[in-house]
C-alpha cells in the first residue's frame, strides 16, 4: 500500500472530493485512531462496466428474487456495518473520521449505498463515493450468502443506467476476481479517472423498474458470452 504520509487536519468533504479527483483516498490504522493517512496505489484497481462478469450461481440467485434491494435507505447503518471487526479482518480502516464524513458527502449527494434485506433485516450492501461519471466503491459486507454480489451487481446495473464511465474498487481482491476486475498502473487510471470526471453521471436511487430491469438482464446475459 503506497502512502503519502498521515494528516492531522480534520477531514472535510471538499477534501475528500478533492482527494479522489486527484487518484488519492483516505484510510486510518484502526477505529479508533483519530488519524488519517492518504493512499496513492501504483497499481489500480477498476471493474470495466462493459465486460462485467455475473457468475452463473449468482445469475439464480438474482433472478429469483431472493433480496429486496434498495438504495441509499440506511447508508449510515451500511458504514457502521462495515467498519465492524470480523473475524477474518481484526481492525477496520473505516474510522470514525471518515465516517463522519462520508455520512456528510452522503447527505450532499456524493456518496451511496445499496442494500440488500431480507424480512426487513438489513444483510447486505457496500458503499461509495460518487464524482463526475466515476464511482468509487469504499467497502462491502455480508450476513446472508452472496448479498454484497447483488448488491454488486445492482450497482453496476445502475452506473449503467446512469452514464458512468469508471468504476473504482482501489484493489484488487479474489472476491473481485470473479465479475472480471483488472488491475492497471496509476498512469493508466488517472488517464481514466481525469475523462470520467469531466462528465456527469446520474446515480438513479429511484431508477425505472421495467429499464433496471432491463440493463441487469443484459448484464446477465452478457455473462454468458
Amino acid at each position: 500500500m503506497d502512502r503519502r504520509g498521515s494528516d492531522q487536519q480534520r477531514l472535510t468533504p471538499e477534501l475528500v472530493l478533492r482527494a479522489y479527483a486527484a487518484g488519492i483516498f483516505p484510510m486510518a490504522e484502526f477505529r479508533d485512531d483519530p488519524n488519517v493517512f492518504w493512499v496513492d496505489p501504483k497499481l489500480r484497481g477498476v471493474l470495466p462496466l462493459d465486460t462485467f462478469h455475473v457468475p452463473r450461481k449468482l445469475r439464480r440467485v438474482i433472478r429469483r428474487n431472493k433480496f429486496d434491494v434498495r438504495v441509499d435507505t440506511a447508508f449510515e447503518r451500511v458504514m457502521t456495518i462495515c467498519a465492524e471487526t470480523t473475524d477474518d479482518r481484526r481492525e477496520t480502516w473505516i474510522n470514525h473520521e471518515i465516517q463522519n464524513t462520508y455520512v456528510e458527502l452522503h447527505y450532499r449527494g456524493f456518496a451511496h449505498s445499496v442494500e440488500c434485506w431480507m424480512d426487513d433485516q438489513l444483510v447486505g450492501g457496500l458503499y461509495g463515493i460518487s464524482l463526475g461519471a466515476a464511482f468509487f466503491g469504499e467497502s462491502m459486507f455480508s450476513r446472508k450468502t452472496d448479498a454484497s454480489k447483488v448488491a454488486l451487481v445492482h450497482l453496476v446495473a445502475r452506473l449503467v443506467s446512469g452514464g458512468f464511465k469508471l468504476l473504482d474498487t482501489q484493489f484488487v481482491t479474489d472476491h473481485l476476481r470473479q465479475f472480471g476486475v483488472v488491475e492497471m498502473p496509476a498512469r493508466d487510471y488517472l488517464v481514466k479517472l481525469e475523462d470520467a470526471i469531466s462528465h456527469q453521471g446520474v446515480f438513479l436511487t429511484d431508477p425505472d423498474e421495467d429499464q433496471l430491469d432491463a440493463i441487469l438482464e443484459h448484464l446477465m446475459s452478457g455473462s454468458d458470452a
